[in-house]
């Protein structure tokens, strides 16, 4: 048990440190040794940063830490002083008899239990009628709070002030004490059943219900018999209890009161570690969609929640069963340690939902950057939050963060280098929410698409990458310094790191041309994803993705290519702004050209006309008449002004309806690809055959 003991309290001061545990060690060492100190001693030299810090409190805790050995022997004195307090107050001759402060007890006791049962009945009603109400008949919560606040809560707040005025109208007696004990243990239970239930019922929603309902059936029991312990040990130290009884035989009693107290605490967070787990655990679903870390953290949370309180409730153990003057005070500031958790888990819930709603509100009408800088306050906020709670919670148990970390060297040297870690995470986690909501509204489609410009494929492919490269800087630039100030020497990191850059440098010098030969593709915009591409290296295909070495393509089949930058010596890009649909028609010698040329526009103006296809053209056809004649015929080029990647739907089209069109004209005849004959037109046959008839005698 000593060594437990011994173990808490270095852990303890090990986060905390203690001023007051340095006078108690020197306060308990003998006069000679106190004589020789000098009055006046430097404070130590703390170096190395936080981890140093942490090293050199241990080390004078382990200095000036003093326990009390002789447990057993203290606890047998107390129980034989406490036998003769019993003693002397069974025989010590009183002028009232038993029977009197009997009495006594029992109708200061009638008193508390009429007025209670009272206001416990009228709370009953009301809380009845006002749940009958229109605006709460839908409230669940709403109703099951007013049930657990009208008829317990307030019963034991306004029960107990008016048994102790009761209470001056009758003698001073132990009966009289007693009474004003018990009644003031049973109020205290009341109450902090009713507070503890009242705020497991505000959780009551959604899939937390049959956490909550279990917590409903087998918690209030328990915590009425916990805080009934906690007031009756808190009570029995107080001066007029233990004048009328007896100092030794109140702290005994006290302590083990404390202890049962303790005990029923434990074993109830314990047995509902597992509902409230449930309650910390489970989030909305597009909360958990939204925040995969919190919901990561609130379910490692869930799992450890119970172990901190688990170690306050053995501390409180130990430091019960230990012989000192303040013993009961440990019990309050364990009752106070758990009112301050309460408290801080309901101000918690409450600012969480107060900013949920906000941002629900103002999602639609705000800004990105407002939106996430009210998320960062309320993580600010929450930290905040827990830094007030470590605070208050040191000076519960008689220890002032803010002195030690003024007033003592060690302390100093902590609160330092956690207030320039904590300045140093706060900077870069404000320019990473700047630099990346501005990459996100850049990369961010526009609601109203024809009134909005929508981004270019260059910031789809250069902002990501940038991104990243943000992000790995920071964390960089982050990790270091946080080493430096946790004492670690950077300096060997850092050149370890420049020669292990030069090396890879040297050795790797195919890769370094890959990624100078990238990035200045990426700048000089020279592709894009979603671009169709040609490279010399005979790869054609989609631009699918970007890295900062590679590039990787999807051709017409749909097979993936990835092909470093440093092999790309020439790229033909064919999505860039316009495009053309070049037609190059040939036809044969004996067609009319006139009447080719007028199927050709006619083609082009059903194109035109097309609702499917006129939104890829930027202009008419352009027809440019005959541009070649060979052996085979006449050819004839025309085209198309459209956009990128429209031309092949274009030419398809246009071939397509100049078939049509050639196919129905007798005048107009496709060339072939070898030598034809040549085919006299029909009405110069016709004039042939009449001249020669002509002739004929």
């Amino acid at each position: 048990m000593i060594k437990l003991k011994t173990a808490m309290l270095l852990g303890a001061l090990l986060f905390v440190g203690s001023e007051e545990l340095e006078a108690a060690a020197v306060a308990g060492l003998p006069a000679s040794a106190t004589a020789a100190t000098p009055p006046a001693h430097p404070q130590p030299l703390v170096q190395g940063g936080l981890l140093g810090a942490i090293s050199s409190s241990i080390d004078e805790v382990q200095t000036r830490l003093d326990l009390n050995e002789n447990l057993v022997d203290a606890w047998r004195l107390r129980a034989d002083r406490a036998a003769d307090e019993v003693d002397q107050l069974v025989n010590h001759p009183s002028a009232r008899s038993s029977w009197s402060v009997t009495g006594d007890f029992l109708l200061l006791t009638l008193v508390w239990a009429a007025v209670f049962g009272s206001f416990w009945l009228l709370g009953k009603w009301s809380a009845q009628r006002l749940c009958e109400h229109r605006l709460l008949l839908s409230r669940e919560r709403g109703q099951a709070l007013l049930g657990y606040v009208l008829p317990y809560g307030i019963a034991a707040l306004v029960s107990l002030p008016l048994t102790i005025y009761a209470s001056q109208f009758l003698p001073v007696s132990a009966g009289r004490a007693l009474a004003l004990c018990f009644a003031y243990a049973t109020s205290s239970g009341v109450f902090a059943a009713s507070l503890v239930m009242s705020l497991v019922v505000l959780f009551n929603t959604g899939h937390k219900r049959r956490a909550v309902q279990i917590i409903r059936q087998h918690s209030p029991r328990p915590l009425f018999g916990i805080g009934f312990l906690v007031a009756l040990s808190d009570a029995l130290t107080s001066p007029q209890i233990a004048h009328q009884l007896g100092n030794n035989l109140t702290s005994s009693i006290a302590v083990f009161t404390g202890l049962a107290a303790s005990i029923s605490f434990g074993l109830l967070v314990v047995r509902m570690r597992r509902p409230v787990a449930q309650l910390i655990r489970i989030l909305p679903l597009a909360q958990r969609r939204k925040q995969p870390a919190l919901r990561e953290t609130l379910r490692i949370f869930s799992g450890l929640w119970y172990w901190p309180i688990l170690l306050m409730v053995l501390v409180s153990i130990i430091n019960l069963i230990s012989v000192s003057a303040d013993n009961q005070q440990v019990l309050r500031s364990a009752l106070f340690t758990t009112i301050l958790l309460i408290a801080t888990v309901f101000l918690s819930t409450t600012l969480h939902h107060l900013f949920k709603s906000r941002s629900e509100t103002d999602v639609r009408r705000s800004s990105a950057y407002k939106q996430r800088f009210l998320s960062l306050s309320h993580a600010l906020l929450r930290i905040a939050m827990a830094i007030v709670f470590i605070d208050i919670l040191g000076r519960i148990w008689g220890v002032s963060l803010f002195d030690f970390a003024v007033s003592n060297a060690v302390g100093r040297a902590i609160s330092d280098s956690l207030s320039h870690i904590g300045l140093i995470f706060l900077i870069t986690w404000m320019v990473w929410v700047v630099l990346d909501t501005a990459i996100q509204e850049a990369l961010k489609p526009p609601a109203n698409k024809r009134s909005a410009r929508q981004p270019s494929t260059r910031i789809k492919t250069i902002l990501p990458l940038l991104r990243n490269a943000i992000k790995i800087i920071l964390v960089v630039i982050c990790a270091i310094t946080t080493m430096a100030n946790l004492g670690i020497n950077v300096a060997p990191f850092l050149a370890g790191a420049g020669v292990i850059g030069l090396a890879i440098g040297f050795g790797s010098q195919q890769l370094v041309q890959d990624v100078i030969t990238g990035l200045f593709i990426i700048i000089e915009d020279t592709l894009s994803i979603g671009d169709w591409v040609v490279l010399d290296s005979g790869h054609a295909g989609t631009v699918e993705g970007l890295t900062i070495r590679t590039l990787r393509l999807r051709d017409g089949k749909g097979f993936v290519h990835s092909v470093p930058f440093g092999q790309i010596k020439a790229v033909t890009n064919q999505s860039r702004q316009f495009a053309y649909a070049f037609f190059s028609v040939q036809f044969t010698y004996d067609t009319d050209v006139d009447k080719a040329i007028e199927l050709i526009r006619e083609a082009g103006h059903s194109i035109s006309d097309d609702p499917f296809l006129r939104y890829n053209l930027q202009g008419p056809l352009d027809v440019f008449g005959v541009d070649k004649m060979d052996l085979n015929g006449v050819v004839l080029t025309a085209q198309f002004r459209t956009v990128s990647g429209g031309q092949y739907a274009v030419s398809r089209a246009f071939n397509q309806r100049l078939k049509k069109l050639v196919d129905n004209s007798p005048w107009v005849h496709f060339a072939q690809t070898y030598p034809q004959q040549v085919m006299l037109p029909k009405r110069r046959q016709e004039d042939e055959e009449i001249s020669d008839q002509v002739r004929i005698p």
